[in-house]
């Protein structure tokens, strides 16, 4: 028997503010989990798999019209012709009580009861598929007591939404424990709304197969489903990727590189191994720069320097295709600030005046928040979580010590009398 357990295909998830980003591929990044789900339902087809599960938040949210509906169904459809069944419960993005339109699914589809915990035998297979789906977009008690028991002589299989007892970056809904799963009899536990890929447990299997597709720069590596074997009552399982975005964070020491040669070098360096093993895809990639280096000082006299130089080296490479989402800069400067802090001069008065402010994070906010306030804000921006950071210390204080060194560099550029 063999089986594919994916979950948070997210389909149509909105994409907001790429539109600011020169040069970004906007519409594939915003087709990329569609791609990702055919992809899916094409390896399911060619392996003739005996049945699909989808754990959870197949789609992002309610649907803005039919057209999210009708190309799933269309997949399915693809599905019902080979007789591949899915089985599927709604998670807290796409319960029962936030998709408002409908569409009548084919015969090859069961979405679980909202209402109670199911079970749905595959005679044929002896498999017995036990799930519950959501009500509504939270669901705060621990939904395992009261599943089924499992079937004897059945290959059984828990199919559920769950934060299990806690996972970063995910809201708690039906929480449960490692324990109780375990306790409850099940052979394989197919679980969603992680999005990171997770083997909890592989007696039994408990399995988070993470999302199909990384939609975000936060959302990195691999991305796809779990193919799952079982022959003699053993369990075997292999991940397979069918991402067609995959999103990287490279994080670059700059310490001694002291020229733009140099951080061409070490950037192509540092990609040419992660692109090797996705020639076909798009590899979305934000780059932060960390270190001492010379560089600090020629960014700051000419900002986007180091941004621009690293496009620049993008464009050699011949592995796959690269699109640079952001450069996020976290370079130290080669000069001593305490010792700047103790001159008489402009630079001097300007060092000790951020020194305090860093020191008074409400006085830091207050200067911060008095110089933006009448600008006007991109819509994508007011939308985004870009807002509420300048209320962060951190970043406030990245802020003043990123404005202190472009005015150290252009006043040690200004000429002198």
């Amino acid at each position: 028997m063999r089986f594919l357990h994916a979950a948070d295909l997210h389909l149509d998830s909105p994409l907001k503010g790429l539109d600011r980003y020169d040069g970004a591929p906007v519409e594939r990044l915003r087709t990329a989990t569609r791609h990702a789900f055919e992809n899916l339902v094409d390896y399911a087809l060619a392996e003739r798999v005996d049945f699909i599960l989808l754990a959870g938040d197949t789609y992002d949210r309610d649907w803005q019209d039919f057209h999210t509906g009708l190309f799933f169904r269309a997949q399915m459809v693809r599905l019902d012709r080979a007789g591949i069944p899915v089985f599927m419960v709604q998670g807290n993005h796409d319960a029962q009580g936030v998709i408002s339109r409908q569409l009548t699914l084919p015969d090859n589809v069961t979405v679980f009861s909202s209402h109670t915990p199911q079970t749905h035998r595959l005679e044929s297979l002896r498999v017995a598929i036990h799930g519950r789906s959501f009500p509504n977009r939270e669901v705060s008690e621990d939904w395992v007591p009261s599943y089924p028991e499992p079937l004897a002589d059945y290959f059984n299989i828990g199919l559920l939404h769950t934060s299990l007892s806690g996972r970063p970056g995910h809201d708690p809904y039906a929480p449960t424990d490692l324990e109780t799963l375990k306790a409850k009899g099940y052979d394989y536990w197919a679980l969603g709304h992680v999005h990171r890929r997770e083997r909890v447990c592989q007696a039994p299997w408990i399995v988070y197969p993470g999302n199909l597709q990384g939609r975000h720069a936060n959302e990195t590596g691999e991305k796809g489903c779990e193919r799952v074997w079982v022959e003699g009552g053993q369990i075997s399982a292999e991940f397979m990727a069918l991402d067609v975005v995959r999103w990287h964070h490279l994080s670059l020491d700059l310490h001694g590189v002291a020229d733009l040669a140099a951080l061409r070098t070490q950037v192509l360096h540092a990609l040419k191994p992660r692109l090797q093993q996705g020639l076909d895809r798009l590899h979305a990639l934000r780059i932060t720069l960390t270190g001492i280096s010379p560089l600090y000082v020629l960014e700051a006299q000419q900002p986007g320097t180091l941004e621009h130089n690293l496009r620049a080296a993008l464009q050699e490479l011949e592995l796959g295709e690269v699109w640079l989402e952001q450069v996020k800069l976290a370079l130290s400067a080669p000069q001593d600030r305490a010792q700047l802090a103790e001159g008489e001069d402009a630079i001097g008065e300007l060092v000790r005046l951020v020194d305090t402010l860093c020191a008074n994070p409400e006085q830091a906010r207050a200067l911060v928040h008095s110089e933006l306030k009448d600008l006007s804000w991109p819509e994508e921006l007011l939308d985004s979580d870009a807002i509420p950071k300048l209320h962060c210390a951190d970043t406030v204080r990245a802020l003043l010590l990123d404005a202190e060194a472009t005015v150290i560099a252009r006043l040690s550029q200004a000429p002198r009398e």
